[in-house]
């Protein structure tokens, strides 16, 4: 392909660009509250620990400020992981405090003690399923020693009851005062990544009706962008799984993940296919070793065929579900058009022609979201 004449403009550019808008908006907001909820609920957290660490018995009350820390520690972003985290760090401390008196029989505490506690205490951080509470078993064996001083039986009592109680009181905060739920940001992610793909097809559509080589090449390294955009969505799909177990608000809000699950596999497969239509037209494009060509005769149907299918990629709620189906059979009948004209005038062509192989994973992604929508 040599210089093909610049087609007008069809308006889906700017379409994307204001959907693109709306839709970051949306993402930061739903980014942004959960965090702020998770910190308001951290410092009621450690408030209400810290008032109620006073109280603990014996020579736990000498120690109030573990509580606070505790229930820091078991703040997480899911009641789930909340329940493990806390578990976890319990285990690992009462750990460390079993290391450290264990090594108390070797006296006072001296460089050798302390070096010993270290290293038994990063091995035992080792053994599995123990989580987050590896890294406090180094950290409790070396606090008893140290910070225990003379009297390890009283420091060790107070540290593991009132981390025991900010835990709790963690756990609690998180499962009472409304328990996150991440459907919002899984759901905004799938449709931010559908735009991703759609604008990337509508960029590329839009280097096939420029002059060659096209003024506008940043599509071409947006490879590595789209395969981070997947893995951020497959994140936040998990992460929206893991936030409604043991979650009392999921009966409240219903959300059909395995449809989400479905979604997200079919996204990952269409980005392959993306991926793979942006490496063939950079090499037509710029590569000197490629003996492929976009014929000229084939750039103005193919544009437009790219650009339908990523009309189809847009996010089904920005169109609405008949505009979608409206939209798909376009697409299709754009593909399947070029593919029947290929198919007659292709033995005539001189060339190796590189359409086949872009009209190939069009066709792919088209029967991607057939199944996805069947």
């Amino acid at each position: 392909m040599t210089t093909p004449q610049k087609a007008p403009e069809t308006g889906h550019p700017p379409l994307l660009r204001r959907l693109w808008r709306r839709l970051g908006a949306s993402v930061n907001s739903a980014l942004l509250w959960p965090r702020l909820q998770l910190a308001l609920k951290a410092a009621l957290a450690a408030g209400l620990a810290f008032y109620i660490a006073p109280y603990m018995p014996g020579s736990a009350a000498d120690y109030p400020y573990y509580a606070p820390l505790g229930a820091l520690v078991a703040m997480y972003e899911n009641v789930s992981g909340s329940m493990r985290q806390g578990v976890q760090t319990l285990v690992g401390l009462a750990i460390g405090i079993g290391l450290a008196f264990m090594l108390f029989s070797l006296g006072d505490p001296s460089p050798v003690t302390v070096a010993v506690v270290m290293g038994l205490g990063v091995i035992l951080a080792g053994l599995p399923r123990i989580g987050s509470g590896s890294d406090w078993i180094p950290t409790a064996a070396l606090l008893v020693l140290l910070v225990g001083g003379h009297d390890p039986d009283r420091f060790s009592f107070g540290y593991l009851v009132q981390m025991g109680a900010g835990v709790s009181v963690g756990i609690i905060v998180n499962l009472l005062v409304f328990p996150p739920l991440h459907f919002k940001a899984a759901a905004l992610s799938i449709a931010e990544h559908r735009l991703a793909l759609s604008r990337q097809l509508a960029d590329m559509a839009t280097a096939l009706k420029e002059n060659w080589p096209p003024e506008h090449e940043e599509w071409s390294r947006r490879s590595d962008a789209l395969a981070a955009s997947a893995s951020s969505v497959r994140l936040a799909v998990e992460k929206a799984d893991a936030s409604r177990r043991a979650n009392p608000r999921r009966r409240l809000h219903p959300r059909d993940l395995d449809e989400d699950y479905r979604e997200l596999r079919n996204l990952e497969r269409v980005t392959f296919h993306v991926q793979d239509v942006t490496q063939v037209l950079s090499d037509v494009i710029w590569a000197d070793d490629t003996p492929f060509v976009v014929p000229d005769e084939y750039a103005a149907p193919l544009s437009e065929a790219m650009a339908a299918v990523g009309d189809v990629l847009i996010p089904a709620e920005e169109e609405g579900p008949e505009r979608q189906d409206e939209m798909t059979r376009t697409a299709e009948d754009a593909v399947q058009q070029l593919s029947r004209r290929l198919a007659v005038e292709g033995a005539a062509t001189e060339e190796p022609s590189a359409v086949q192989s872009i009209l190939l994973s069009l066709h792919r992604m088209l029967r991607v979201v057939r199944t996805s929508e069947a």
